[in-house]
């Protein structure tokens, strides 16, 4: 299988292909490889894998896999928006760990967003992953805030009306800077992200099944952010909030509610 461009970057039996090389099931399955025995777990397809690229901009000529022979052994996905990208994912295949290969991943990144005009890079690490942290303030990361990831389970609150709006409408009206997870072109490239006006505030969200991914809640405080979460339909009786900043008002209405924390990441940021 031929590489589609001509930079691969070689260091003895182990060479770092463009990802654009590979299918997506092939990307897929060696994300999932990846990430077995982390802290979370990530199974994903085919079709995840292509979801993912979409709505978070995958740059896969940026991105980059490891390869040992004809073993692909680790990943690391670059996402990109001008002059800004995201490390969407860092994975080794567990018996190719602490051989320097996911250093080798994260400063081609580095190398590949630098020729294309990116100014930061930004990522999140669970702040237990002690290893990975060192890696990443040893290349130059610096910490800028915590993230909380939030789970309510049982969501029963008595529901009020909305006004269902399109998402064009309803986006870039929170206060925080969101993560890149939730940021307003990654809500953009999502189309069956939904979108709920009360006096409140506004609420964008995504179902999947009888769950409610809050993208973007933005609300003057705690009772605000109650307000606009009875409005979801019925049936949405859990909800999860990735990565809100320490001090959102989501956080803690989601608390007030019985939710709890699930994971705590710490943001990086590279300036390159």
């Amino acid at each position: 299988m031929e590489p589609r461009s001509s930079r691969i970057h070689h260091h003895g039996a182990v060479e770092l292909v463009p990802a654009a090389t590979f299918s997506d099931a092939e990307l897929a399955a060696l994300f999932t490889a990846g990430y077995e025995g982390y802290f979370m777990p990530i199974v994903i397809d085919a079709d995840s894998f292509r979801f993912l690229a979409r709505s978070f901009d995958y740059d896969l000529d940026a991105s980059r896999v490891a390869r040992d022979a004809d073993e692909s052994i680790g990943l690391v996905m670059v996402a990109r928006r001008g002059d800004e990208a995201w490390i969407g994912g860092l994975a080794v295949v567990p018996e190719h760990r602490r051989a320097g290969v996911g250093r080798r991943l994260m400063e081609a990144a580095a190398a590949e967003a630098r020729a294309r005009g990116v100014r930061q890079i930004w990522l999140e690490v669970l702040v237990q992953n002690e290893p990975a942290i060192r890696l990443y303030e040893q290349l130059g990361y610096e910490r800028v805030r915590e993230l909380e990831v939030l789970a309510l389970d049982g969501f029963d609150e008595q529901r009020t009306e909305g006004t269902s709006v399109g998402t064009q409408e309803a986006i870039g009206r929170v206060n925080d800077r969101p993560p890149w997870q939730r940021a307003d072109e990654t809500v953009e490239n999502m189309d069956d992200a939904e979108a709920l006006v009360t006096k409140s505030g506004t609420l964008i969200y995504r179902a999947t099944g009888g769950t409610a991914s809050l993208l973007q809640v933005a609300a003057d405080d705690e009772d605000g952010v109650r307000g606009l979460l009875a409005t979801l339909p019925e049936d949405m009786s859990s909800l999860r909030y990735m990565n809100g900043p320490t001090g959102d008002p989501v956080n803690a209405a989601l608390r007030s509610l019985g939710g709890a924390e699930i994971a705590r990441q710490h943001e990086l940021m590279l300036r390159l």
